[in-house]
């Protein structure tokens, strides 16, 4: 397509250009698979030199807009990632250079514990020798017992807290039934419930967890069950107070119409997570999952999780596990074990959780110093308002900033957007990011 790029484009810094042709893709008039000029024909069209169009086509790349090709030219993106659902492919991006990358919500692999002396232990497990031996090892057993934030009557292992709450789903809700969702929350919660052909109720979240009034209101559909991050809430990072989870606890129990509703709860960031710890299940343990994740404390490559429950419940999800892959490795186990266990480990993860805690606390303040106020949020990520979602993506792009937009963790568009910054991996520079975001913020 031939357009007047020089006509269109007023602002000819890389910011500029960057949101001038995100505009053009946002409204239709670049379609998919539509080739751009190169760097050095809009370049000369412009006035400006090659890299400063390329700065903006980096930007643009890195937030999914356009396609590099090599040789062949840059092109609006058309292709999604075949083996990520969209809400997936939204939340993680695309992979390029970023000089900041605050968008995967991992932790930050340098604050995770060293694995040599865990890996010479694997040997002592190395070999399972019946199908039908314990799904968990007795020293990881006995450790979760003895940390496990209620008295739980059984406790296995999966391979993660998205295999735990996948299983947990499978075993609790039947295609049709309604599933109470925390409005915004984890893009993947949305798919497995697709899957699954439930029905969402979406509930917001406060300052504090789940909206008391809203969850009562939610109960009366008689949903089968309740989803919750009770903490470090995956995108907002906020934490449920314990005053919060005993009006929650003592809501659910009081509901007539969701008498068998089950509580699935995603504790995916416990070794981090610098609030108390909270479940429902020390006032209503006979109706709580509990996941309790591994992976932002000791790395999300162990792909090892806790599940406690109910004794029937978990049996079933032990059942049903021994029909696909049968139990989480035992090596993988004894890894985590030594984990857990060894004092230099534990100092690690204690210290990577101060960190944590220190960098959320030196980047709220730095946006309060903009006069853009945010929550002081737990674990990895921050939820911050911004005025347009999709400009604001851009822009931070071409800054070289990359964070990753709010539509994937809402269950519906409204009129307010919003971005996911992770601020776990934000080492230093806090007052630079918040002034990037405080540009985009509403009524700048």
């Amino acid at each position: 397509m031939d357009l007047a790029y020089g006509e269109i484009i007023d602002d000819r810094s890389p910011r500029g250009i960057a949101a001038a042709i995100a505009r053009l893709i946002t409204a239709g008039t670049l379609a998919p698979g539509d080739r751009l000029p190169t760097v050095r024909e809009l370049g000369a069209e412009l006035g400006v030199s090659p890299a400063t169009v390329s700065q903006a086509w980096q930007a643009m790349g890195s937030v999914g807009l356009i396609v590099s090709k090599g040789r062949s030219g840059s092109f609006v993106r058309s292709a999604p990632v075949p083996w990520l659902t969209p809400r997936v492919q939204s939340m993680a991006g695309h992979l390029g250079d970023a000089r900041l990358d605050l968008s995967r919500g991992a932790p930050d692999p340098l604050l995770l514990p060293d694995l040599t002396l865990a890996l010479s232990r694997v040997s002592e497990y190395a070999g399972t020798f019946s199908y039908q031996e314990l799904p968990v090892i007795p020293p990881l057993l006995k450790h979760l017992q003895d940390v496990w934030p209620y008295d739980v009557e059984a406790i296995t292992v999966v391979d993660g807290a998205l295999d735990g709450l996948s299983r947990s789903l499978e075993q609790v809700i039947r295609f049709g039934d309604r599933v109470i969702v925390e409005d915004p929350t984890f893009p993947p919660f949305f798919d497995l419930l697709d899957q699954l052909g439930a029905v969402r109720i979406p509930v917001p979240v406060d300052a504090h967890g789940l909206d008391p009034a809203a969850l009562r209101q939610a109960l009366k559909l008689g949903p089968a069950a309740l989803l919750l991050q009770p903490r470090a809430q995956n995108p907002t990072g906020i934490s449920m107070s314990v005053e919060r989870g005993e009006e929650l606890a003592r809501i659910i129990a009081a509901s007539r119409q969701a008498s068998g509703l089950i509580v699935i709860e995603d504790d995916h960031s416990a070794g981090i997570s610098a609030s108390t710890e909270i479940s429902l299940g020390r006032w209503i343990p006979e109706r709580v999952l509990h996941i309790r994740s591994y992976s932002k404390s000791h790395g999300p490559d162990l792909r090892i999780a806790a599940l406690g429950g109910p004794e029937a419940l978990i049996n079933q999800v032990v059942a049903r596990r021994m029909l696909g892959p049968g139990w989480t490795s035992r090596m993988v186990q004894t890894i985590l074990v030594e984990l857990l266990t060894n004092s230099d480990a534990m100092s690690t993860v204690a210290a990577a959780r101060s960190v944590y805690y220190s960098r959320q606390r030196m980047f709220a303040e730095a946006m309060r110093d903009t006069g853009r106020a945010v929550a002081e949020t737990d674990g990895l990520n921050t939820w911050v308002e911004v005025d347009d979602e999709r400009h604001a993506l851009v822009q931070l792009a071409a800054s070289g900033i990359r964070v990753t937009g709010g539509t994937p963790y809402l269950s519906a568009p409204g009129d307010r957007q919003f971005v996911r910054v992770t601020v776990g991996m934000l080492r230093e520079g806090h007052a630079d990011v918040a002034a990037a975001l405080a540009t985009v913020a509403p009524g700048r």
